[in-house]
């Protein structure tokens, strides 16, 4: 609760309550809080034990540290055999590099190697072969002055 508590900030907690309570009634509010603190540790312990008695003999080895999510996934996936491969898969997915590719795709602009997804538009329609349907990733450009500019649904 208190780690990452430094001499300084300690010392300005006592100087406090020195001047907050005074010296005369400063032992008193130290008992009164531990014994606050113990009790209340006290009723945890009591109300873990319960758990335990509760929920049975196939529970006895149970942590209630466990039911933090993150506590959870890490214990059941430090045994998981297929997590190692999805470690691997992870670490060749390079999600920075797609996500710049797309926007790239988005703006006009060329890329190196163009790996846009088909549910986004698609090597092959960014290419120009798609299908008799426009490419919407494409830039466009503007209307010349008698022409009028295409229509779209979306935007009415």
């Amino acid at each position: 609760m208190f780690n990452d508590l430094g001499i300084l900030e300690l010392v300005t907690l006592v100087v406090l309550a020195v001047l907050v309570f005074g010296p005369d009634k400063l032992p008193k509010v130290i008992q009164d809080v531990s014994r606050f603190v113990r009790k209340v540790r006290d009723f945890s312990e009591s109300a873990k034990a319960d758990i335990r008695t509760e929920l049975g003999p196939e529970f006895k080895d149970f942590e209630f540290e466990d039911l933090n999510p993150k506590t959870f996934l890490r214990k059941q996936l430090d045994g998981n055999e297929d997590f190692k491969e999805l470690k691997e898969l992870r670490g060749s997915f390079d999600l920075k590099k797609e996500m710049n590719e797309v926007a790239d795709a988005v703006h006009g602009r060329e890329t190196e190697t163009p790996s846009v997804p088909a549910a986004v538009g698609g090597t092959s329609r960014a290419e120009g072969h798609g299908g008799g349907s426009p490419d919407l990733l494409k830039k466009q450009d503007k209307p010349g002055t008698g022409e009028r500019p295409p229509y779209d649904s979306d935007a009415t």
